[in-house]
Formats: C-alpha cells, sequence, structure tokens
C-alpha cells in the first residue's frame, strides 16, 4: 500500500534557513499550509509532503522577515531632507510637511514605501501615525504587508489649520480607521498619542480607554527629547511614564517608541507594566543613547524601527548595523564588553515586531512551525555572503538590503527574484520621479 503523503500548499526544498533558537540549518525543507509554517524539517524526509508549489532553493538563506516597529508613512517624501539640520526637525520640517498631506500624496507616499520595504525585507510595519491614512491603509492591503495603521492624535498645539483638532475629532479618525481595517486582511489598526506635549489628559485618557476596551495597542513617542521630559516634569513634577502611570495609561498594550532619556523609576514602571519598547538607532543616535542592556535585564521587550524613510531609509539591515555600532561605543566600551549586545540580540529585535502583530505564535526567535508564513529569502551564493565562516553574525555584519530576494507574507508571495508581485514598481517609480520634479521646481 503507497503511503498517502501529507498535503501543503507550497513546499521549500533544500533551503538553508535560521530556524528557532536562531540556529541556521542547511540542507531542510519548510512547509506552507493556510499562510502559516505547517512544517520545518530535513530534505531528506521532504518527500512526506504533496504540495501544490515546490521550490528548490539550495543557494537561498530564509528567515522571518523584519518588522520595522515603528515608522511613519506620511513622511515617505522627506527623504534626504532632514539630515544635517539643525533641531526640532519635527515642528521645523516634518510637521509642516505633514499638513500638505493630500489622499494623492499618502497613495504616493504609501505605495513608495511598500515597495522599499519588500525590497529591504520588511514584511511587517507598525505606523506611527499621519493623515490620510485610510488611503495609505488601501494600498498596504494591496501590497501584502502586514502591518498597523494609525492617526496621528494630537489635540494642543500651534499647528496649521489642516491638522488641528479636537480631542473628539482625532479619536474619531482613529475609530473610523479602525472600523475600515482593523483585522481586515493583514491589517491592524492601534491608537496613538503623538506626543505628549500636544495631547491633552482628556485625548490621553480617551485613546487609552479605546485601546483597551478594542483589545488593540496604544503607542506613543516618549522620553525622545529633554523637552518633552522637562514638560511633564514642570507641569505635573512627575517623568513622562511616571505621569502616564498616575493616569493609569501604562499596560501590556502600552508601545513606547524612541526611550532613550528613562530613569531607574520609569524603567520598573515599564517592566511592572510589560510595556513594549521600540528603538529606533539611526534617528535617535542624534538626541541620545538608550540604556537597552537595563532594558533587556529587566525584562522589558525591545524591537526596532526605522522611524521612517526621512531618516535614512527604511532599511532594517542598517538599523541593526548602527545599532551594534552605538551599544558597543557608549556602553561596551566602558565595560570592556564587545558582546554587550550580541548579533542574536539585535536580529530577535528586528523580527521582534511580529508578536506585536500577530497573536500567538510568531517568528521573533527563528522560523517557527505554526508561526505565520512571513519569511524572506537571501541570496547566499553573493560572495560577501558565501565566504562567511559565521552565517548567524554575518546576517548582521554583512547583509544589506540587495541581498534580499524572496519576500512573503502568510505564504504569499510578495517579491519573488527581485521581482515585485503586488505592486507596479515601473509605475511607482515613475510617479515618484514626476513628484520630485515638480518639487524640485518650485
Amino acid at each position: 500500500m503507497v503511503e498517502e503523503k501529507n498535503k501543503c500548499d507550497l513546499l521549500i526544498r533544500d533551503c538553508s534557513l535560521l530556524a528557532a533558537g536562531m540556529l541556521v540549518k542547511k540542507h531542510m525543507a519548510i512547509a506552507v499550509k493556510e499562510g502559516k509554517i505547517l512544517d520545518i524539517l530535513p530534505e531528506t524526509d521532504a518527500d512526506k509532503y504533496e504540495a501544490k508549489e515546490i521550490v528548490k532553493e539550495q543557494d537561498k538563506l530564509w528567515l522571518p522577515g523584519l518588522v520595522d516597529s515603528h515608522m511613519h508613512t506620511g513622511q515617505q517624501l522627506l527623504k534626504g531632507k532632514v539630515l544635517d539640520e539643525l533641531p526640532m526637525i519635527w515642528t521645523r520640517i516634518m510637521l509642516p510637511f505633514e499638513s500638505t498631506m493630500t489622499a494623492e500624496k499618502m497613495r504616493l507616499s504609501a505605495n513608495v514605501a511598500a515597495l522599499e520595504m519588500i525590497a529591504c525585507g520588511t514584511t511587517g510595519f507598525i505606523d506611527a501615525g499621519s493623515y490620510y491614512m485610510e488611503e495609505a491603509g488601501r494600498i498596504y492591503q494591496k501590497s501584502g504587508l502586514r502591518g498597523a495603521l494609525s492617526h496621528s492624535t494630537m489635540d494642543q498645539g500651534n499647528f496649521p489649520d489642516s491638522i488641528k483638532e479636537t480631542a473628539e475629532e482625532a479619536l474619531a479618525k482613529t475609530d473610523a480607521l479602525y472600523a475600515e481595517f482593523h483585522n481586515k486582511g493583514n491589517l491592524k489598526v492601534f491608537y496613538e498619542l503623538r506626543a505628549l506635549m500636544n495631547c491633552s489628559e482628556k485625548l490621553i485618557c480617551g485613546a487609552a480607554e479605546r485601546a483597551q476596551s478594542r483589545k488593540t495597542y496604544l503607542q506613543a513617542h516618549m522620553n525622545e527629547y529633554s523637552g518633552e521630559v522637562n514638560y511633564t516634569l514642570e507641569r505635573y513634577q512627575l517623568r513622562p511614564f511616571e505621569y502616564l502611570a498616575k493616569l493609569g495609561v501604562v499596560r501590556e498594550n502600552f508601545l513606547a517608541a524612541h526611550c532613550l532619556m528613562l530613569s531607574a523609576r520609569e524603567r520598573t514602571i515599564l517592566s511592572d507594566n510589560k510595556v513594549k519598547v521600540v528603538h529606533c538607532p539611526f534617528s535617535n543616535c542624534g538626541k541620545g543613547v538608550p540604556d537597552t542592556p537595563a532594558l533587556l535585564e529587566a525584562g522589558i521587550s525591545v524591537s526596532l524601527g526605522t522611524d521612517g524613510a526621512a531618516h535614512g531609509g527604511l532599511s532594517l539591515w542598517n538599523e541593526m548595523k548602527i545599532f551594534r555600532s552605538v551599544m558597543n561605543a557608549f556602553w561596551g566600551t566602558r565595560l570592556a564588553e564587545p558582546a554587550i549586545m550580541p548579533a542574536k540580540e539585535i536580529l530577535r529585535m528586528a523580527f521582534g515586531g511580529s508578536s506585536l502583530l500577530c497573536e500567538g505564535i510568531n517568528n521573533s526567535d527563528g522560523l517557527t512551525i505554526g508561526a505565520p508564513a512571513d519569511m524572506i529569502a537571501l541570496d547566499w551564493k553573493s560572495i560577501h555572503l558565501c565566504s562567511s565562516m559565521n552565517p548567524l553574525n554575518s546576517l548582521l555584519e554583512c547583509v544589506n538590503s540587495g541581498d534580499v530576494c524572496d519576500s512573503m507574507v502568510a505564504g504569499e508571495f510578495l517579491m519573488r527574484n527581485r521581482d515585485f508581485l503586488t505592486l507596479d514598481k515601473e509605475k511607482i517609480t515613475h510617479e515618484l520621479k514626476e513628484y520630485i520634479k515638480t518639487e524640485q521646481g518650485r
């Protein structure tokens, strides 16, 4: 009697892969079914599966897709405009630019951001908020990327009329975004606080209550500038997280971006409430250096983001290299500890946002059976990679965006051998060139 084979949608054969536990294994196979990793097994056992599609990937290394846990679609067209600028770039350059946002400009921004993320090996993202985000959501749905959307939420400050909102108006915008996109396809919606100094207590508590009742995240820019810390100290005699804790909004569903200037008391608040932290190395290093070793020692979850294309593009490979260098230069040299931030730990941070976007099993520690099939493949026959004596370390040291050849989310290819499958690269590139030509001609 012939033994009946197990069925799957896709079988990737004879590949190398980054398995759970951060172990690089050769001559392996990956079975994908209904958008999830059904099995990871030696190539010699792969014949047990019958697949609708089979690909042989002997020269490729498959690993979890990267997750950009803090980016801004609305700043995609600001690339190259903030480097070497004097502070405060947020109020002088970024918010004035976002105040000119239109539906058409957001569609272009989202198309360009999606292409760049796919090309860089990013399969998941968390947008930290802008305007016309429903337009971005429709583009991201088409792209196939996994992600979270937010509306830029603030109700106090001297801003252009086009982005002035009351607390009720700001919350209503996220409510509408939630109704249209949350858990629709690969997208979620998070509530957001843009900056504490620009959010009233009414808005802070309202956003926190909605996020809690709707079982989603509340994200905020936190402790990024000394001015933010001084604001709550002067007004409430409390540091930012102490103030939020007093309001009762610091919970397990709180996602805090940046966190460069934390006191020991604030670290305890984060640890006690299981707050999630995101660092953005290239953007952050001009403002301060986070005490990431202390955060990790306290058991606080830390992931990585780019802070958007205005801060050096959307490559998390670049962010990982910068982060390693900053950690070594600032913390490692003080202790003469060259492995103050090991490659395994930094890679976990780059994968870690998957736990924010996917309930249950995720790929934060390497490809895992039962996790969503959000994966990328690297061309490992390139000379700067195939000569590696330690592939795990070389993922951090040597890989660049151009080494990513395949990308998939929920088992569906978004890019195959550098060909984009869900978006029209030529059309989007043409529209981008026309936009740049018009802007440079002003």
